[in-house]
């Protein structure tokens, strides 16, 4: 027999696989000894008072021998190679959801043809060097760009709310059958991290070459192939920067939400876009133990228990209509340049798999609606978005003084209109400079984002204090446009055979939600006639 029970520990005991035990087998109303084996199901931390508590989920063997669940791994049953008489899908973009829908293509029979932009894992990480010490954007090959999308470098986020699209355990067990680390099955907000996430990375690839499909690196789109037979509209490939052209019986568009050249190309087919929500702010930087003594109720000189991870934390409000919340919270994490550009300056955030920096930051966003892009829609029409986020990334280049350099103010300054006479430590490498954000970010970005860090600090004492700083400028939370689908078939109602899928089209946010995209944008595919 088999049940699933849920118990509660002290944190400094919840290692104690004997302790699991008793707690179980009280909750369940039987003695230990029936108990043949557990197996962890779901782990979280509930810091809501002192002692912090960790809550398990606990899946009991009881009355019969136990068999464990065996591990993941990346054997042909799970991906399947590719069979005879294959057809061909175009996968544009190499992040999650172009490299789960090739994985979801190979398991349909179809072969998958990735075409990235950038440059594979490992070259990619030397091309980070650039933007990082010298300021100079590597414009195909930076944090956003490159096998893996925007996420390899950021940490690895694996939460996600999109749990009724698709199986996010299928997503995890996938990941963990190319060497991200188990407990992420069982993690209440799981993540990889910065430094193995490229390694996983590199290992769906090798499964997706070995099953029969194939990936091409510096292989940038430069121009869509569209048929037109009458009235309709066909895609049947597109053509890359040297000239190549990759023909298929689908076009899986998977760009992600930095390669607005993509956007410019599809409005010059005349391929319908449409403005969409998108948050802009700034980085909001903090100690990690100022972080950790908040949400784990320590005093002042307490250290953090070494069985406690480093403390995150999540703050929303809505202001006048408008949503004012983090966004990719990095505890124990760097500020990192997210730009595309030499003209721009965009921040990000991202940890190691230890999370150990001293630092804690947080994107702080306020919503942006399409109203509120209405100066620049009469010239860039559907782009609108896309023109609000470039004049805020290009004030920020200028307020930084170069490079990479990103504007700064501490928050207490920001919140009474001053400038700051001095900056904080940061974990930003390209370097700070002092300047007003208040007076840079839009009018109505900054009131909101002003009352709403009154409320933070009241909720998180010290949230706004003397050791809280903002960094300009994060502005590439999601996409500002989205590209139609049909809902039940996913293609594009303008040109047939083309499927737009992932963050970049607007239908994700984040890892998880981009690859259970993906997976769909495959299935999609598949149902094509």
């Amino acid at each position: 027999m088999i049940k699933d029970c849920d118990i509660s520990l002290p944190h400094h005991t919840a290692d104690d696989r004997e302790l699991w035990k008793k707690r179980a087998a009280r909750v369940l109303k039987l003695v230990p000894k029936r108990i043949s084996g557990m197996e962890l199901i779901k782990e979280s931390i509930d810091a809501r008072k002192s002692p912090v508590m960790i809550r398990l989920r606990l899946r009991v063997t009881i009355d019969e021998a136990f068999e464990p669940t065996p591990p993941p791994v990346p054997d042909e049953k799970r991906f399947p190679k590719l069979r005879s008489g294959s057809r061909r899908a175009i996968i544009v973009g190499c992040g999650p959801t172009g490299m789960f829908a090739a994985l979801e293509c190979l398991r349909l029979n179809i072969q998958p043809i990735i075409l990235e932009r950038g440059k594979d894992a490992s070259a990619r990480r030397y091309d980070l060097r650039p933007i990082l010490m010298e300021g100079t954007v590597l414009e195909d090959s930076n944090y956003c760009f490159g096998e893996g999308g925007a996420g390899t470098f950021s940490d690895g986020k694996l939460y996600t709310r999109a749990t009724k699209r698709g199986s996010v355990m299928d997503v995890y067990e996938t990941f963990v059958a190319h060497g991200a680390k188990p407990e992420i099955l069982h993690e209440a907000h799981p993540h990889i991290g910065s430094n193995a996430l490229p390694n996983v990375i590199k290992a769906i690839r090798a499964t997706i070459i070995d099953r029969g499909g194939e990936v091409h690196f510096e292989s940038k789109v430069t121009e869509l192939l569209i048929e037109k037979s009458g009235s309709k509209r066909r895609m049947h490939g597109v053509r890359t920067a040297d000239g190549a052209e990759w023909l298929g019986d689908a076009v899986i568009l998977a760009t992600g939400h930095s390669a607005r050249d993509i956007f410019q190309l599809l409005d010059k087919h005349h391929v319908k876009l449409e403005p969409k929500p998108f948050a802009v702010g700034v980085r909001i930087e903090h100690p990690q133990p100022m972080i950790d003594r908040i949400q784990y109720h320590l005093s002042p000189e307490e250290p953090r228990p070494h069985s406690l991870p480093a403390a995150a934390y999540r703050v929303a409000c809505k202001i006048e209509d408008r949503g004012v919340h983090s966004f990719c919270m990095c505890p124990g994490g760097f500020i990192v340049p997210a730009s595309t550009s030499n003209d721009e300056v965009v921040v990000n955030g991202m940890s190691l798999a230890k999370r150990d920096s001293p630092f804690a930051n947080s994107g702080l966003v306020v919503t942006v609606e399409p109203e509120d892009t209405v100066a620049f829609a009469e010239e860039h029409g559907a782009l609108a978005g896309i023109a609000y986020q470039q004049q805020i990334e290009h004030a920020a280049k200028i307020a930084g003084g170069g490079g990479q350099s990103a504007p700064a103010q501490r928050t207490g300054d920001f919140i009474t209109s001053k400038n700051s006479t001095e900056l904080l430590p940061t974990s930003y490498k390209p370097g700070l400079k002092s300047a007003p954000l208040h007076e840079i970010l839009p009018q109505a970005v900054a009131k909101r984002m002003r009352q709403g860090l009154k409320l933070f600090g009241k909720q998180l004492k010290g949230f706004t204090g003397e050791n809280s700083q903002m960094i300009g400028f994060e502005t590439r939370t999601s996409c500002p446009v989205r590209v139609p689908r049909d809902e039940e078939t996913l293609e594009n109602p303008d040109v047939e055979r083309l499927v737009p899928a992932g963050e970049g089209a607007g239908y994700a946010g984040g890892i998880v939600s981009a690859a259970i995209d993906g997976i769909r944008a495959a299935q999609a595919v598949d149902q094509l006639t």
